[in-house]
């Protein structure tokens, strides 16, 4: 017998109902507690790539707001992204995500992020729609 004919899977939850090309915006103010140090990933005072990596997911999750139905929602499970450019606190930065496609339960992202001086970080993010309740029951 093969591996998968004697184990399924975990499960959270089933496909998704939604389209390719949804859009979604976060815009953040970077400040004190966004940057390297802050975070303890650097010494430098400039936005950290953790934080940028948050606001590109935040940006994800606007652009399936109200496309899935409660109980299910989305979790990070893929970030691909190349921060290309130190953003001083003060600087405004804007992360754009665009859902590129959905395999099943899946949902993949191209996700950009810019300030007034141009592109800050590009790349993608796969986030897996789950319910809720079946999620949590599995976590450790």
């Amino acid at each position: 017998m093969r591996l998968s004919e004697t184990r399924q899977p975990a499960t959270y939850g089933t496909g998704v109902a939604v389209e390719s090309g949804l859009t979604g915006k976060a815009t953040m103010k970077v400040t004190p507690a966004d940057t390297a140090p802050a975070m303890s990933c650097g010494a430098v005072e400039v936005l950290a790539t953790p934080r940028l990596v948050a606001l590109c997911e935040e940006a994800c999750c606007a652009a399936v707001s109200g496309a899935l139905p409660p109980p299910k929602t989305t979790v990070g499970v893929r970030v691909q992204l190349d921060h290309l450019t130190p953003i001083q606190v003060g600087s405004t930065v804007t992360a754009e995500a665009t859902l590129e496609r959905v395999e099943g339960r899946r949902l993949v992202f191209t996700v950009s992020a810019s300030d007034d001086g141009g592109l800050v970080a590009a790349g993608r993010m796969t986030r897996v729609a789950v319910e809720t309740a079946l999620f949590l029951a599995k976590a450790r």
